[in-house]
């Protein structure tokens, strides 16, 4: 095995040859952009992606107290206002909500996460694990999903507005204000990857730690899945 440093060229490459393990690619979300989810999958995806969402400024948190460099504490501490708003009513968070609500589901059964399924709950308390447990520049990889998600957003707002005619585009506003933010979130955390993972080690480090987030979003989905199954068996 080369322990040479990639270059910053072959390092992205390997960031990016990840992109077929998104979730984008896996059955739930063809099966949620292409109209064939019912309503009942449909709450049951948002209430449990709720978790995912709820629990990401703590993820970010997590990656803020581990981290020794101001400059990147500074640049990272944005992502937390985001998702839990300056204020109440404000937010990504926030807006998740409003989307769980147009699907038919209260606030306050999503927010006492009694929906949450077991798989969910593991996969995404094993993300946030992460990032308080491995260096900081490691949970920063983990985050470069970002680079990947913006055409997808864009794609479930289209498909999502066209097969789902009880959804208003006002609902789907977690998506419609994430795209641009995405997209430079995606190249910031890039640069800092790059940057910061000069040596072979370091690299490969940041390459598994982004093939371990695509497996903990792939295992949302399957959990949601098997749910789906079996109680098409009942």
């Amino acid at each position: 095995m080369s322990t040479k440093p990639r270059s910053e060229e072959e390092f992205v490459t390997a960031l990016r040859g990840l992109a077929p393990h998104y979730w984008g690619s896996h059955p739930f979300h063809r099966r949620l952009h292409s109209g064939e989810l019912s309503r009942d999958e449909l709450r049951r995806w948002a209430a449990n992606r709720w978790y995912y969402q709820c629990v990401l400024p703590q993820k970010d948190a997590a990656i803020i107290s581990n981290c020794p460099l101001a400059e990147v504490r500074r640049l990272w501490v944005d992502r937390i206002v985001y998702h839990d708003g300056a204020a109440d009513g404000e937010g990504g968070a926030e807006k998740w909500l409003r989307l769980c609500e147009a699907v038919g589901l209260s606030r306050d059964e999503v927010l006492d996460q009694r929906h949450v399924l077991p798989g969910v709950r593991f996969a995404v308390d094993a993300y946030v694990d992460f990032a308080r447990r491995k260096p900081w520049v490691e949970a920063v990889a983990s985050g470069l999903t970002e680079m990947f998600s913006g055409h997808l957003m864009r794609r479930r707002v289209t498909d999502m507005l066209a097969n789902y005619d009880w959804i208003d585009r006002a609902d789907l506003a977690y998506f419609t204000t994430r795209i641009e933010a995405v997209s430079g979130e995606g190249k910031q955390t890039l640069d800092l990857v790059v940057k910061h993972c000069v040596t072979r080690e370091q690299q490969d480090l940041a390459v598994r730690a982004l093939s371990f987030k695509c497996d903990v979003l792939w295992s949302i989905l399957d959990a949601l899945e098997l749910a789906g199954a079996q109680r098409d068996q009942r």
